[in-house]
């Protein structure tokens, strides 16, 4: 990838919707260019996307490991990334495993009465704590520090409040495109653009809506991934997860509960890299008490449904 589409994916990543004359600036470019080379890299899957944190207004998210028999893993895997309520579905250890998140207003809600038979082996975690995720994730960070306090956002935050039919309508179209504009926003909600606008914005000021830099992070020049799944001393435990989301290699860990309480995924340039990572960094945080490795095949879905709400997978 050349150097200016990842200062680009670096200034979209702090703020997916910062304008383009904005970034233009501080990227001493041209808007024309900003805007064209945005294109470029939507065209090679990798755009800004609107993701619901519900979080916010006092939901549940759960990650779920499945083990299941060779030949169920990929048809299970589509199956769970066509749900509205999960993220990050990879198929994982030659096909036989399935991570997920999903998030509920209550544990009951979890989907694993309704899952197939054909299953090995199922355990859900609930997150506690989250230390890091893809918005920052450091293995794109290219800007200058300057540069990056430039374009990060400056708002006051919001007490989050009950979503609406309307700020769902919203959500749902910023899922597909997380830089829509205001009026396109209010076409598609069948609100005011003034209305639009001021519901967006108390939606980001409160947390709810969460602005992504949604692609694979092979395309970044970091083919390997793996889910991590980390027994830690419970007196290190915020320690490490701090120590994590200063790793480039990490782009998502998290605080759970059950036997292995730290989880993370994390993407390297080889295997070997991933290697050293496992050997060195992890192997010389003190307070690790064991780390299973699973390789992640595919990424089934991510942040969202694709515009058409099919799910897309990169290979």
């Amino acid at each position: 990838m050349e150097s200016i589409d990842l200062r680009l994916a670096h200034a979209l990543q702090i703020d997916g919707r910062a304008p383009f004359a904005k970034i233009a600036d501080v990227l001493e470019i041209s808007e024309h260019t900003a805007a064209r080379r945005y294109q470029r890299l939507k065209e090679h899957g990798i755009r800004v996307r609107g993701a619901l944190n519900r979080f916010r207004p006092g939901h549940h998210a759960w990650t779920l490991r499945l083990r299941c028999i060779p030949d169920a893993g990929p048809a299970l895997a589509q199956a769970l990334a066509q749900r509205p309520d999960t993220f990050w579905v990879h198929l994982m250890s030659g096909g036989t495993e399935i991570s997920c998140l999903q998030q509920v207003r209550t544990p009951d809600e979890l989907l694993l009465d309704r899952l197939p038979r054909r299953l090995v082996d199922v355990s859900a975690h609930n997150i506690l704590r989250g230390f890091a995720s893809p918005g920052t994730w450091r293995g794109i960070a290219c800007l200058e520090p300057e540069e990056a306090a430039a374009l990060r956002p400056e708002f006051e935050p919001d007490q989050p409040s009950e979503l609406t039919p309307l700020d769902e309508a919203l959500i749902k179209t910023l899922e597909a495109d997380g830089r829509a504009g205001f009026a396109e926003l209010a076409a598609k909600a069948r609100t005011s653009e003034s209305t639009a606008r001021r519901r967006v914005e108390h939606l980001r000021r409160s947390g709810i809506l969460e602005l992504q830099l949604d692609g694979d992070p092979s395309r970044f020049g970091f083919p390997t991934q793996a889910r991590l799944w980390m027994r830690v001393e419970p007196r290190n435990l915020a320690g490490i997860g701090a120590t994590l989301a200063t790793h480039s290699e990490v782009y998502f860990a998290a605080a759970t509960t059950g036997p292995a309480n730290l989880v993370a995924s994390v993407t390297c340039r080889s295997g070997g890299e991933l290697y050293e990572y496992l050997t060195e960094r992890i192997g010389g945080l003190d307070g690790v008490r064991e780390t299973e490795t699973a390789p992640v095949l595919r990424t089934l879905k991510r942040v969202a449904m694709s515009e058409d709400g099919a799910f897309s997978y990169r290979t």
